[in-house]
């Protein structure tokens, strides 16, 4: 006749509380040994979580700066590579147009003064650039497009030669328009904000930027056959066009070699947050990584503890008396 099995109690609570502890210390286990971290870092660092917490934040910073770093790294790429095809584009046009009025050579002067406004089409497209929504010539107006049409700027130098009474009378309203405040250039055909708060940027309004459109421009109407009839007595006036490009191409070899060290800058910034975060991280595996073939090995151990207890709980759950006998 078969006795009926034990009641629970038979089972003591704390051989209970050892299998619920095999059970935790087997789950945390396995955790550290896929991670490769202890999973209780409050009891494994014990007085050196503050420690800890303080290296965690360095490495958190790093990436954040890195990510800044980058934003403009980016924004300093595209902004040379737009500088760098202006340049391209430009070189060479002023001294075409300066051989040209030198030997009255009406054929090529045609020829420049089309080549000039061409390129200044491309210099309006090249300055209008965008890096995601944000203009890079706009400065603090980043929102907004800096210039809009070449033709339009023509028309109003076109008039300012209609008007003038002079080669210098020319010069004169010339170097009003574009570099006195409310001459028209800052006031009507730059559309975006004058300045940038952005120390990395490049405006529209920069002076390189300025000399080279003030120069092509002259050097586009300067075509004999459609010029203003200042320019055809006066051929002064396209020389001086040239020089200003000549003048515009110097200052922005300079302003693309200013960025160039800002971009020099950032490399070397980059790499010094390289040896910081590996000295940081180093720092925090120290302090909190668990070896994982030492793991491994410890949840061996504990599966075969967790199993042993498991078949001792089921032969004390399955008592009779004839198990008692034998």
């Amino acid at each position: 006749m078969r006795i009926p099995p034990p009641a629970s109690h038979i089972i003591s609570p704390a051989f209970g509380q050892t299998v619920a502890s095999l059970r935790e210390s087997l789950t945390r286990t396995a955790e550290e040994a896929t991670t490769g971290r202890y999973s209780d870092l409050t009891a494994q660092l014990s007085g050196r979580i503050g420690t800890a917490m303080l290296s965690q934040k360095a490495v958190e910073d790093i990436g954040l700066r890195r990510e800044q770093l980058s934003l403009r790294e980016g924004r300093l790429e595209v902004t040379q590579r737009s500088l760098t095809l202006i340049n391209e584009r430009v070189a060479g046009l002023d001294t075409k147009m300066r051989d040209a009025v030198i030997s009255k050579d009406q054929r090529l002067q045609g020829l420049t003064a089309r080549d000039a406004e061409a390129a200044l089409g491309q210099v309006f497209n090249l300055v209008n650039v965008r890096f995601g929504e944000r203009f890079l010539f706009a400065g603090d107006a980043t929102d907004t497009q800096p210039l809009g049409s070449p033709g339009d700027l023509l028309d109003v130098i076109r008039n300012l030669a209609d008007v003038s009474a002079s080669s210098t009378d020319f010069a004169v309203a010339l170097d009003t328009y574009f570099n006195a405040p409310g001459g028209g250039w800052q006031t009507s055909a730059l559309r975006s904000a004058i300045n940038a708060s952005d120390p990395d940027a490049v405006t529209a309004n920069d002076a390189s930027i300025v000399k080279l459109i003030s120069g092509l421009a002259v050097m586009a109407l300067s075509d004999p056959a459609s010029s203003p009839a200042l320019f055809r007595t006066n051929p002064e006036i396209s020389l001086a066009g040239a020089e200003q490009v000549s003048a515009g191409l110097s200052d922005l070899t300079n302003l693309r070699a200013d960025r160039g060290v800002t971009q020099s800058q950032i490399e070397m910034e980059k790499a010094s947050l390289d040896i910081e975060e590996t000295i940081f991280t180093k720092e925090l595996n120290s302090l909190w990584a668990r070896d994982q073939y030492e793991a491994a090995t410890a949840l061996k151990q504990l599966e075969t503890a967790l199993e042993a207890s498991f078949m001792i709980t089921s032969r004390l759950s399955s008592l009779s008396l004839l198990n008692f006998l034998r």
